[in-house]
């Protein structure tokens, strides 16, 4: 695998004030946690931190959702609750980063300075 080449899944939730979104280990884990609540979240979720995106969609800048805009749009700021009712209501998204291209190591070779 190239360097800083991933695939990661996120979900989106689009609230009437802000775009949410929660970051996911795997598909196949949050689709075993749909049909089967008993699966703890610790296994589908990277964190349990919820992102804004500040209404831009999915894919505008993350930032951390504070404890009044949690408390706003989903009636609490409790992040386990949050995490759990996006993951119901929001929208699945597959997405790759690309990989870093460049030299691996300046210090070998031709780049030394003499």
């Amino acid at each position: 695998m190239t360097r800083g080449e991933a695939n990661h899944v996120k979900v989106h939730y689009k609230g009437s004030d802000e775009d949410f979104v929660v970051f996911l280990d795997s598909v196949e884990d949050y689709k075993k946690w749909q049909s089967d609540k008993s699966v703890p979240l610790a296994q589908v979720v990277s964190s349990f931190k919820v992102f804004t995106t500040h209404k831009h969609g999915a894919q505008g800048l993350l930032e951390g959702a504070s404890n009044s805009t949690l408390e706003n749009q989903f009636g609490t700021s409790q992040e386990d609750e949050v995490v759990r009712m996006i993951l119901e209501k929001g929208d699945v998204q597959e997405f790759e980063m690309a990989a870093r291209q460049g030299r691996k190591n300046d210090s070998n070779g031709p780049y030394i300075a003499s």
